[in-house]
């Protein structure tokens, strides 16, 4: 039999157990006594801080309840049930968001950079006469109804960049390529902003649209050079167009100006000779009666009357005496000079 020397015995060894048991024992049911607490504190803390919301003064908030559309939230702090009883969603209503097509922004402020890689597929477009165009657009809408944006379709941006893709390639497939490069972009970018608000007014997903542009549009490169030049050929024209307007706008009103007054000047004159015509005829008729009443005296009346007016006229004048065939002396005879000696 083996000796294990003077080591503790069975029966102490138990009562060792026993106690290191007893001992757990008592520190868990203390620690098991706070744990309630700890998690109640939690649950306040946490509680508290989800209890309150911020909606910024270029958004709506959108508050639902149980799942279900309560209220909306204006700019402001407000509170809400905590623990997911009311859930809020923030929309920017009050500003102007804006897509790019063909190109991304990369650094906005007063000198924007931008970057074409990667997005060639997505600005090129095939025209009406088969001709390949690149084309660079905007989209700018505004969310009218933050409920319908957010839970009538399940991606409204990504709809709005479908639809708005899609109605462009369609208008430009329907155009020739001088039309898209040159003179058609603006009632291109008008029709289609009109029928992408037709589309989703369909689709009711409360958004309006405030404008469709097109940023730039251009040749691929390797004929870029060739249209270029049709285009400033297509804008001298143009110019050379508005140029002739103006001038037609300057001058025929100046030539009517100038028609109408000639033509009341003549009517003036027509007028004019009329009315002296009719006070000559009246003055001879009246000279007529005067004649039919006493002929010998009305002719010679007339025949001085026609003297006083003719001999001023003259620079010299002569009367020659019927009866004795001499010349009567009549002085002046010859007209004084101005400024001259008698």
């Amino acid at each position: 039999m083996q000796d294990w020397g003077n080591g503790p015995s069975g029966e102490d060894l138990e009562k060792k157990v026993i106690e290191i048991r007893d001992q757990l024992q008592k520190k868990f049911n203390r620690q098991k006594g706070l744990l309630p607490a700890i998690i109640i504190v939690i649950l306040l803390i946490f509680g508290g801080f989800s209890s309150f919301y911020e909606v910024n003064t270029e958004e709506t908030g959108v508050v639902l309840r149980f799942g279900k559309f309560a209220e909306f939230a204006d700019p402001g702090l407000h509170f809400k049930i905590p623990f997911g009883v009311e859930q809020v969603y923030l929309v920017p209503t009050g500003r102007v968001l804006k897509e790019e097509f063909g190109y991304r922004t990369v650094t906005p402020g007063v000198r924007t950079t931008f970057s074409k890689r990667g997005l060639e597929e997505e600005s090129l477009t095939l025209t009406g006469d088969l001709n390949v165009s690149d084309v660079e657009w905007i989209v700018q809408f505004q969310v009218i109804d933050p409920f319908k944006y957010i839970f009538r379709i399940q991606d409204p941006v990504g709809t709005i960049r479908d639809l708005c893709e899609a109605m462009v390639r369609k208008a430009i497939g329907n155009a020739n390529v001088t039309q898209v490069l040159t003179t058609a972009r603006a009632a291109l970018a008008g029709e289609i902003q009109q029928n992408l608000q037709s589309t989703l007014n369909q689709y009711d997903i409360g958004v309006r649209i405030v404008t469709v542009k097109f940023q730039d549009v251009t040749p691929p490169d390797p004929v870029k050079n060739a249209f270029n030049e049709v285009n400033e050929a297509e804008q001298q024209k143009e110019s050379l167009i508005f140029q002739a307007r103006e001038q037609f706008n300057r001058e025929v009103p100046r030539a009517r100006g100038e028609a109408k007054r000639a033509l009341q000047e003549a009517q003036g004159y027509a007028v004019e000779r009329i009315n002296k015509a009719r006070g000559e005829t009246n003055r001879f008729l009246a000279l007529l009666t005067e004649y039919k009443k006493a002929p010998t005296v009305t002719r010679r009346r007339i025949h001085l009357e026609t003297m006083e007016e003719i001999l001023p006229r003259l620079e010299e004048t002569y009367i020659m005496d019927t009866d004795n065939g001499g010349l009567l002396p009549l002085l002046p005879l010859r007209k004084t000079p101005e400024g001259g000696v008698k």
